[in-house]
């Protein structure tokens, strides 16, 4: 079974090399793995950085983070798919997690998160997200996994959205889980240990101000580039 790890990465030059290490520290736990690092219209040395990680580079022209991971996952030559973000440290623990959910049938997954951050309100929301994401089964952007075959037969991540494409992809994914007689898994047992960098770059008040906008437009709020600029305005 080989696995292909895929990491969209948009101006990642000071988190990427930690991020590429811990990855490639926690690949050893498959007999085969690729390394694909999705080089989103940076402006600064991320792909620079990835290539001297050792891991393959494709570039994708427009800066959507949907786009970036179809983009890399078209150039993936593994049985599996893993997407991890730029900015996320996955242990080696939690690779080997996810391989005994890969060979006891799962057919895609995802885990908790851990912010490395003390804030409080920040905290509380990241425990809201990680048990809406262990009831409803929907995995978080910065660590998914699923099966190459069901990824390309359901169309890869939409690229109408700015934002909220990996609950999209996990309810499909887990349509057709259902339909297989197989099932969606999200692990937490170790869970993700990932930057806490929109705790500290963005106030309370642009969190509000992106709420009720999702308040009034509803889904139409993710497929705006403007209102999603959390992870469009460039801000490391």
């Amino acid at each position: 079974m080989k696995i292909s790890v895929v990491v969209p990465a948009f101006n990642e030059e000071a988190l990427l090399p930690g991020s590429l290490a811990a990855i490639r520290e926690a690949m050893s736990a498959f007999e085969e793995a690729e390394l694909i690092v999705c080089d989103n219209n940076s402006t600064d040395r991320t792909a620079e950085i990835a290539r001297a990680a050792g891991a393959k580079v494709v570039f994708e022209p427009v800066n959507q983070i949907a786009r970036a991971r179809n983009t890399g996952a078209a150039a993936a030559s593994g049985e599996w798919l893993l997407f991890v973000d730029a900015d996320s440290y996955p242990s080696k623990d939690l690779i080997q997690e996810t391989r005994k959910a890969i060979e006891s049938g799962c057919l895609a997954g995802g885990a908790t998160v851990a912010y490395e951050t003390r804030d409080p309100v920040m905290r509380f929301c990241l425990a809201v997200w990680n048990s809406l994401s262990r009831m409803n089964r929907w995995a978080a952007g910065s660590f998914m996994f699923c099966e190459s075959a069901a990824f390309r037969e359901i169309g890869g991540f939409s690229e109408e959205l700015y934002a909220g494409e990996e609950i999209d992809l996990s309810r499909r994914l887990k349509r057709l889980a259902r339909a297989r007689g197989r099932r969606m898994v999200i692990l937490h047992r170790h869970p993700l240990r990932s930057s806490d960098r929109k705790a500290r770059l963005y106030t309370l008040r642009e969190y509000l101000a992106f709420l009720l906008k999702f308040a009034v437009l509803g889904r139409r709020a993710l497929r705006d580039r403007g209102a999603c600029h959390f992870w469009y305005d460039g801000r490391r």
